[in-house]
């Protein structure tokens, strides 16, 4: 058999190298960035950390914020994993410890939301299956209102008022991502699909001073990677924002504050300082401020605000 010509063996190996880019164009392209090099080691050390905090942590009666025979709720701290507060209730709750092991038992404690590990704040806990899973459907169907108080480094913003509507999913490498609204729906590597991703953000001070109220109000439907630079640090001012999310993806605040150039201060995972104005973060500082819902047996309206921690206070203060 003659040889092929050469340049029907350069194209042969083309399409052959060519091959797996053109099957990955099937899937949708992420708009966020990969995660910064240097969050990987600071995530271990924060991870090891939290797990020592946890392991010595336990749950005290001025840590509850609302209790009724159904429902129990908690201020979280900042670096203690929702597992640990989950696991110290039984011990609350009853004062006994001789009737600790059995009546531990009869318990259905259940999460009914979950914050990140360094995410403060409300958070709600089930005392039977039933109640649990009305509220989990509550949540689902977005009944469940949510207020997030975040710090955040990065442009000063042009605007007062956003909502940002966006795509939500996992990448190839198994990072959450934001992805263009025109992706929701699509399948992504691994099985998955691209979730819708909504949040109101409203901007409370700036240098810890309050916003004019000539800023615009804007509603932003993303479809292309976001254009702002990070590496300017001299360009940067501190944000207090306040968010309302209107879906429940994991990390949206945080991937959404991102995506507008104000990622928030101490997320090195998603491009937020790790040292500003000479201090090192050991988290970051996002609250989860407030949960409002209908309650799950008696129907009554349920308003739990968690109080706010230091540095929100503080940038509050300054904006007053």
């Amino acid at each position: 058999m003659a040889a092929q010509p050469y340049h029907q063996q350069f194209d042969s190996q083309e399409t052959q190298l060519n091959k797996e880019p053109i099957l990955l164009e099937n899937y949708p392209v992420p708009l966020s960035p990969p995660l910064p090099l240097i969050s990987k080691d600071i995530e271990l050390n924060r991870a090891m950390s939290a797990s020592s905090k946890s392991s010595l942590f336990t749950i005290n009666k001025s840590d509850v914020l609302f209790e009724d025979e159904w429902l129990i709720a908690f201020n979280k701290p900042q670096g203690v994993y929702c597992e640990t507060i989950l696991a110290s209730v039984p011990t609350l709750l009853l004062n006994n410890s001789t009737e600790l092991g059995t009546q531990a038992k009869k318990m259905e404690l259940h999460l009914a939301n979950r914050l990140d590990r360094d995410t403060s704040g409300v958070i709600l806990i089930t005392k039977s299956h039933k109640v649990a899973a009305k509220l989990v459907k509550a949540f689902t169907d977005h009944k469940v209102r949510k207020t997030y108080i975040a710090f955040c480094v990065g442009q000063r913003p042009k605007w007062k008022k956003m909502t940002l509507k966006s795509g939500h999913g996992r990448s190839k490498f198994g990072a959450w991502r934001v992805y263009a609204a025109k992706d929701v729906g699509r399948k992504l590597p691994g099985g998955s699909s691209v979730k819708h991703m909504e949040t109101l953000f409203e901007v409370l001070s700036i240098n810890g001073e309050e916003c004019t109220k000539e800023m615009s109000e804007l509603n932003v439907v993303v479809e292309d990677k976001s254009l702002i630079e990070f590496d300017c640090e001299a360009n940067k001012v501190e944000i207090l924002v306040r968010a309302y999310p209107r879906s429940g993806r994991t990390h949206q605040i945080r991937l959404h504050c991102q995506y507008l150039g104000i990622p928030v201060r101490g997320d090195v995972k998603y491009e937020g300082v790790y040292e500003w104005n000479e201090t090192v973060y050991d988290g970051h500082e996002l609250h989860a401020e407030s949960l409002t819902f209908d309650h799950p047996v008696t129907g009554s309206s349920v308003v739990i605000h968690a109080p706010l921690p230091s540095w929100a206070n503080k940038g509050l203060a300054l904006a007053l």
